[in-house]
């Protein structure tokens, strides 16, 4: 399946955000999205997901148009703030969530193990993320929507969180941005590039520089 993502627009009042976007993603694949801060990643990650309104988009799985991408898990996101209800016990949660596919390697995970009975709200802010995150990953939807995933975990966790993404890319077309533009970089089988509130599609990371993203590659 290819998720498209066309001309979108958003504005707020006379500031233009984003304007002539165009993006895809096939299951399978992993698409880095780049950009300095306030570009529109995050917008544009909520505008797909169904939970931003902007002034245009035409957002389609293998050409059939989604209005809102969350609709029978199509379409998965994660968010910068914490999403799970604060007094739902984990076992509870995470089966709802996760893809009966990948839940004995889900429930075998080590942060899942620690927290299963516990709930969102009596843990720790760093188990929570990392929770969070692995229930987006592992979820259900075909196609996966990642914003900061490596923010506020440690190295090692980010380590293993890319092998995990890289995995379960095999099945599912992932999305994902983030500050640390150089783990971008490590996972991505394509980088887009947000500039001006337009898309660049690079074919070089050399472009980075060229564009002013990065001083030097």
């Amino acid at each position: 399946m290819v998720l498209k993502v066309d001309s979108v627009e958003l504005a707020f009042g006379n500031r233009k955000i984003l304007q002539d976007v165009y993006l895809s993603c096939r299951q399978g694949e992993i698409v880095g999205l780049l950009g300095r801060n306030g570009c529109g990643k995050s917008s544009l990650l909520k505008i797909i997901f169904g939970v931003l309104s902007c002034n245009y988009k035409h957002v389609s799985i293998n050409d059939n148009y989604i209005v809102k991408g969350y609709y029978n898990n199509r379409i998965a996101y994660l968010p910068q703030h914490n999403y799970l209800p604060g007094e739902i016990k984990i076992k509870d949660l995470a089966p709802v969530l996760v893809d009966p596919l990948f839940w004995a390697e889900f429930s075998d995970h080590s942060i899942y193990k620690t927290t299963s009975n516990s709930t969102p709200s009596e843990l720790s802010g760093g188990q929570l993320r990392q929770l969070e995150t692995l229930m987006i990953i592992y979820s259900r939807a075909d196609f996966i929507l990642l914003d900061e995933p490596f923010t506020h975990i440690t190295p090692v966790m980010v380590d293993e969180f890319k092998h995990i993404i890289k995995r379960c890319a095999a099945k599912k077309g992932i999305i994902v941005t983030d500050h640390q533009y150089y783990n971008i970089l490590d996972i991505s089988d394509r980088i887009i590039l947000i500039k001006d509130g337009c898309t660049k599609h690079i074919t070089d990371n050399q472009e980075l520089v060229t564009y002013g993203y990065l001083s030097r590659y």
